[in-house]
């Protein structure tokens, strides 16, 4: 059997519910005490208070909104990022009283540049934060408007990366390794519901490799002057998985083999429209998962219905025929992070939970 790197998930990514108080609050995630979030995505489950996405690179006081192409904010909400979790004042986005929400929190670096650079011929000025271990960037940059190399440190190669302009108003891009035939021109947007679109000037036509990528003149990754963040992943055996699978439209759907137990998963279908469908283990401990779910492309309230997904101790497997995870012949890819690994770093599977 395959063993994996990280025996205990929860101090590289945590998922955590509360309660609103419409003052102020801090937030403890309920694994490992020492997981203070460098990205952090909030959504109000209970309202229509928009999703928020902030992290330690561009400073916890600007966020970016989810489900909109808004340019970044300076907005209150989140007040610190701490050693166990995080501090918040009473904007409702974030601590309504009596609202209940989810946060997902990934650790980076603590905040702390790994590695910075100067604009320089076709190479844009950049500044990352990186976990090796977790293999999870922050990467912010200064775009050129013509053809450019952003650098990655020679770190990783990446499996998935979220691009997002912040000085204007542009849609989220989202590259996926596994993206139909061509993942380094074709891209989803994080912010509709759309399927792939394929662009030659988004990502130039290279290949994704751990020391740079080369971005196109695409103003949703590459405008003269603008300043944009990139979150960037690759898969950790037994942590993170970052696939593909084909529907089949039946309630005896699929298995797909993350070998982990996922503690959250987001998948979207990538040649057909539909929402970003997220599930975590923590609002749904029980199977069947997928009844309460939330969108990444929209600020709805958590929904409720049948659209069961079990989830399982070496990956998850579609309970339902729908177009969300598991119509006929589409094809899928999906985002999951572990609650915990199938088998233990000593090759020890461990005892499904």
């Amino acid at each position: 059997m395959a063993y994996t790197t990280i025996d205990d998930p929860s101090k590289f990514f945590q998922t955590v519910l509360y309660t609103g108080n419409g003052s102020s609050q801090s937030i403890t995630f309920d694994g490992n005490s020492d997981m203070q979030p460098d990205f952090l995505w909030t959504k109000c489950r209970s309202d229509t208070f928009d999703p928020i996405m902030r992290d330690t690179s561009r400073g916890i006081s600007e966020r970016l909104l989810v489900h909109a192409n808004d340019a970044a904010g300076g907005a209150t909400g989140t007040t610190a990022m701490n050693s166990d979790g995080f501090s918040l004042d009473s904007t409702n986005t974030v601590n309504n009283n009596s609202d209940t929400y989810v946060a997902w929190g990934w650790k980076c670096n603590g905040g702390t540049s790994t590695a910075s650079g100067s604009e320089s011929g076709s190479n844009v000025a950049y500044n990352f934060q990186v976990n090796t271990t977790s293999k999870f960037m922050i990467n912010i940059y200064t775009g050129l408007g013509s053809d450019a190399t952003l650098n990655l440190g020679n770190q990783f190669t990446p499996a998935w990366m979220i691009f997002k302009n912040r000085s204007q108003a542009d849609d989220w891009v989202v590259y996926h390794h596994k993206n139909t035939s061509d993942p380094d021109t074709d891209h989803l947007h994080l912010n509709t519901d759309a399927a792939t679109s394929d662009d030659q000037e988004m990502f130039d036509d290279v290949n994704f490799a751990a020391d740079e990528i080369n971005i196109g003149t695409n103003h949703e990754v590459n405008a003269d002057g603008e300043n944009y963040v990139a979150y960037a992943w690759a898969e950790v055996q037994g942590f993170s998985k970052f696939g593909f699978y084909t529907g089949n439209g039946n309630a005896n759907g699929p298995f797909i083999n993350t070998g982990f137990k996922p503690a959250f998963l987001i998948i979207k279908p990538f040649d057909n429209q539909s929402n970003w469908f997220i599930i975590d283990s923590a609002r749904e401990p029980i199977n069947p998962a997928g009844n309460k779910f939330l969108y990444a492309d929209s600020n709805a309230a958590e929904v409720s219905s049948d659209k069961s997904v079990d989830i399982l101790s070496n990956g998850f497997k579609c309970r339902a025929a729908t177009g969300f995870h598991n119509d006929n012949n589409i094809n899928y890819i999906y985002m999951a992070f572990a609650e915990y690994p199938f088998v233990s770093s000593k090759g020890v599977p461990i005892t499904a939970r």
